[in-house]
């Protein structure tokens, strides 16, 4: 299924992508895909995790050998060169650039370093140190960006070490360039820059493949929408021809309703569980007095960076205060994330690579990392432990898993690798989850699990503390909504105030 589309330009870059087909394992996960990629458009391709997005990208960037079809790249005399696949190389000499969703950068080089990973400035194997830094400065100054120069990228925050990999891609000369999900890490700010800067792009003639969740976003920026559903193409065509409703049928398969606004609450539903109190982590955050009551979800909204992670880590044992104070269940916070989970306490990072996920581990493994010594017998876990507890939260999480708890993280697509951390908590009994950025690349299906299972362990009575840049999060989730900007809370919204207006004005766009 496929749409036509005009160039803008004799010169302007065209590819088809025609019968696309691709196995894993014998498992066929593209089925005879098509799809256009021409200049001067952006086209947003969508789908839930494991529909096939990224395995179709990687046959367009050259990482992946399709199994059969055809790529049919447009040629300055207006012909058409077909090819059954291309290596890494060729893809790039053809221009086409892709920054894939989990961080690719050399964390102990500079961020100029990095923007010039794989092209260094220079001649006769000598690198131009002065080239390379007028280079990174270029890019970023394009974006509307500031970061040192100098600064070693493992340093940065994951919002910003995201920034560095766009900015090196850009940096680069892309006649195609292959997005998978550049904003999830980003703030409001460096959203509309990167908007700004893809604009400009299309403006030059540069093909834009941009993958998202974000429905919202399909809107601000795309001309063109592919869906894909089980590695089939569901829906394509311009983007303005299609309604919110429309996509995301197209990408489930099923009706979804929008996730409610929860009930505004008179008073608090139970006891304070977590108490902040003039506290001071500088230079995160500064003079906090925040309090999570037991029965409620709290999201704390920032722009990346506005220290919103940081009060989340503190709860979790990862960061001290150095005035004022925080009682966790009237006791004195763990000085460790050890001790946390043993106050119960439950902890997602925003990184779920890096920071949580044990991707050489099963299922079963990962759920049951926590709760280890009440699984265990003489320091030993069962498997068919380890399988109830898969069986208990894989339908109340509705974790897509054909093996079962045996089955390896790492092959799991990432919201249901993120449903399994979730998980994890939920089978230890933690009575306090300190989240941070808990639908990060996570389709709107797995989001809407996600929601209905926190709202469900907060009727429960547990108190649940979100660290989110995603104002549509806070909407969709939040009891109370607390915004800070740079490491101040400047305002708190309840119930029917939480909206969209109010979170992104009180936070600075």
């Amino acid at each position: 299924m496929s749409h036509a589309i005009t160039a803008t330009g004799p010169a302007a870059f065209e590819l088809r992508a025609r019968g696309i087909r691709k196995s894993f394992g014998g498992s066929e996960v593209l089925h005879g895909v098509d799809l256009d990629i021409v200049g001067g458009r952006v086209l947003a391709l969508l789908g839930e995790n494991g529909a096939g997005k990224s395995t179709l990208v990687r046959v367009i960037a050259g990482a992946h050998l399709p199994d059969s079809g055809t790529l049919e790249f447009a040629t300055a005399d207006g012909g058409s060169d077909a090819v059954a696949g291309l290596s890494p190389l060729a893809a790039r000499r053809r221009g086409i650039r892709m920054i894939f969703q989990e961080l690719s950068d050399a964390p102990d080089l500079t961020v100029a370093e990095n923007i010039s990973l794989g092209h260094w400035p220079g001649r006769r194997g000598l690198i131009s140190w002065g080239a390379l830094r007028k280079r990174a400065r270029k890019v970023l100054d394009s974006m509307g960006v500031e970061i040192d120069l100098d600064a070693p990228v493992g340093s940065l925050r994951v919002g910003e070490r995201q920034v560095v990999e766009i900015a090196r891609a850009l940096s680069d000369d892309a006649r195609c360039l292959v997005l998978d999900e550049p904003t999830a890490a980003l703030s409001s700010d460096e959203v509309e820059r990167l908007f700004g800067f893809a604009r400009r792009l299309r403006e030059q003639g540069v093909a834009l493949v941009y993958i998202t969740h974000r429905l919202d976003e399909v809107a601000a920026i795309a001309d063109d929408v592919v869906v894909l559903r089980d590695g089939s193409v569901s829906a394509a065509g311009p983007a303005h021809r299609f309604q919110r409703t429309e996509l995301v049928t197209a990408m489930v398969g099923r009706d979804i309703g929008a996730v409610s606004r929860p009930a505004a609450m008179a008073s608090p539903r139970g006891e304070a569980v977590v108490s902040f109190r003039g506290a001071s982590s500088p230079p995160a955050f500064e003079n906090l007095d925040l309090t999570v009551h037991s029965g409620e979800i709290v999201c704390l909204y920032g722009k990346v960076g506005s220290g919103t992670a940081d009060v989340a880590d503190t709860v979790f044992g990862r960061r001290a205060l150095t005035a004022g104070e925080v009682h966790i269940l009237g006791r004195k916070p763990a000085a460790r994330p050890r001790d946390a989970i043993d106050q119960g306490v439950g902890y997602l990072a925003a990184d779920r690579q890096r920071e949580g996920a044990l991707l050489t581990l099963s299922i079963g493994e990962n759920l049951a990392a926590p709760s280890w010594p009440r699984l265990s017998r003489l320091g030993v876990i069962s498997a068919a432990r380890e399988q109830d507890a898969f069986n208990r939260w894989s339908r109340e999480l509705n974790i897509r898993a054909a093996g079962g708890a045996r089955q390896s993280l790492a092959s799991l697509s990432g919201g249901n690798q993120q449903k399994v951390l979730l998980a994890r908590w939920l089978e230890c009994g933690s009575s306090l989850l300190s989240l941070v950025e808990p639908t990060r690349g996570v389709d709107v299906g797995a989001r809407a699990d996600i929601y209905f299972a926190l709202r469900k362990l907060a009727s429960d009575g547990a108190a649940v503390l979100v660290a989110t840049s995603d104002y549509e999060e806070v909407v969709q989730l939040a009891d109370r909504a607390v915004v800070m900007v740079r490491g101040r809370a400047t305002r708190e919204l309840h119930g029917q105030d939480i909206t969209t207006d109010a979170l992104t004005d009180s936070a600075g766009g």
